[in-house]
């Protein structure tokens, strides 16, 4: 079917139209989790530790393109339910541009303070060693990477999600078949790893821009073009898009917290069962972010076009849908936990039971993940990022981070498992509450 932001959306054509994206981010999320079977399988423990203590440091900057991509999609897409096509491309291309240059600025940077960022980060011994070369390897990268993220949001705005589903299994193949030679051809360990990921970045962040950019006529509804600066719009677009920054940070620093506590609590292991949940979370929660990825266009579109029949529609059909999926997920999870265990760990029965149990503990968050997950991106998609970041804010940043802490005194090793599903039953109740105070002010009510 053709995707576009204009007309009524049925659950039927909700689904159909959000296929794309949320295959787009499942086979992002699992070639983003192939550097740690390679690793974990052919490098050891230690490396695929080191691994997982660094890459939240990556996503800390790499989130910056999330941020422009989903409040400048917001922007652009409201831009556009104006019927003013020609501001939404300027806008598109301004905010690629600048994304470019937030890349550029954070690379050397990056590259230089790695050793001094991973030990803070809780390395020691052979840890350091291992996550700064995979760390720099990766900084080289991080403009492409940021370019990536930000593209990601604006396939649908453009009603190209497919695109956008191309890319990223082009991206997947690139870093598997380079993994598998690098890593168990030419034995380079995570230095392989990181070499593989940071090709397979440069694939999904410069290709799009040869896209948008052709002189070819394609039928996008969105092209890369020459204008000027404008700050108002460029500061709009930031701020609305700090929600999903401020969750990804928020993610990374909790991230940081879980390693630090489980490396008092357990030592690599934990950190390295940790690093398998968060894998295994991102392909679920990929479901749920593709899903935003395809309705934060159409509602911003809507709303621009004052289409308050379709705002509340849309709103009633996606916390439906989040929550039947949320029960299936976490279903399907439970089920499994065993055999995706076994995929990473299987050589080791200590951590593979350490892992299984985690697991089982942690993916109940599912239940009410989908919701919370879907009230960020409905605040951001309406342009009031102030509160889409309070949602992100306090479900990561409040609620798990204190739950990480507190929990483990109350209930040992298995409190740090379950802080997460603790947090999301807290941030579904503020969810509740935004969503009813402000249906009126956005006629969704």
């Amino acid at each position: 079917m053709k995707i576009e932001l204009s007309g009524h959306y049925s659950v039927r054509r909700l689904l159909l139209s959000s296929l794309p994206n949320v295959m787009m981010m499942v086979v992002s999320s699992i070639y983003s989790i192939v550097d740690g079977l390679f690793v974990s399988n052919w490098a050891g423990t230690t490396p695929f530790a080191a691994l997982n203590i660094v890459w939240p440091a990556i996503m800390v900057v790499g989130a910056f393109g999330l941020m422009i991509g989903t409040g400048g999609s917001a922007i652009v897409s409201m831009t556009m339910g104006q019927n003013d096509y020609e501001r939404a491309d300027r806008l598109f291309s301004m905010l690629i541009r600048f994304a470019v240059i937030l890349g550029l600025t954070f690379a050397l940077p990056m590259f230089l303070l790695m050793r001094p960022i991973v030990v803070a980060l809780g390395a020691e011994g052979a840890l350091i060693h291992d996550a700064v070369i995979y760390g720099r390897i990766l900084s080289l990268s991080l403009p492409a990477f940021i370019l990536q993220m930000a593209f990601q949001s604006f396939y649908m705005t453009a009603e190209k999600p497919r695109l956008g589903t191309i890319l990223s299994i082009v991206c997947g193949v690139t870093n598997m078949a380079l993994d598998a030679l690098f890593i168990v051809g030419f034995h380079w360990g995570i230095a392989g790893a990181a070499a593989a990921t940071a090709i397979a970045q440069l694939v999904g962040g410069i290709w799009p821009i040869w896209y948008f950019s052709s002189k070819k006529k394609n039928s996008s509804a969105l092209h890369l073009v020459k204008g000027r600066w404008d700050g108002k719009a460029l500061l709009h677009a930031c701020t609305n898009g700090l929600s999903e920054y401020v969750g990804n940070i928020a993610l990374s620093i909790v991230g940081m917290c879980y390693n630090l506590q489980l490396m008092r609590y357990i030592g690599e292991n934990g950190v390295a069962a940790y690093g398998i949940i968060m894998y295994i979370g991102f392909v679920f929660a990929a479901i749920f972010i593709g899903y935003n990825l395809t309705v934060a266009p159409v509602v911003g579109f809507n709303y621009g076009a004052e289409n308050h029949a379709e705002l509340r529609s849309l709103l009633r059909k996606s916390l439906t849908l989040m929550f039947l999926g949320g029960v299936l997920m976490t279903g399907l999870a439970e089920a499994t936990s065993r055999p995706l265990s076994a995929i990473f760990v299987g050589y080791d029965t200590e951590l593979m039971e350490l892992t299984v149990r985690a697991l089982r503990l942690y993916m109940l968050s599912f239940l009410l993940c989908g919701i919370n997950m879907f009230t960020s991106a409905w605040f951001t998609a309406l342009g009031n990022g102030l509160l889409s970041a309070i949602a992100a804010f306090t479900r990561t940043l409040v609620f798990e981070l204190g739950a990480v802490f507190v929990l483990p005194i109350l209930l040992g090793i298995d409190g740090i498992w379950m802080a997460v599903n603790v947090a999301e039953v807290l941030a579904c109740c503020l969810s509740v509450c935004l969503l009813l105070a402000f249906r009126k002010r956005y006629h969704y009510a």
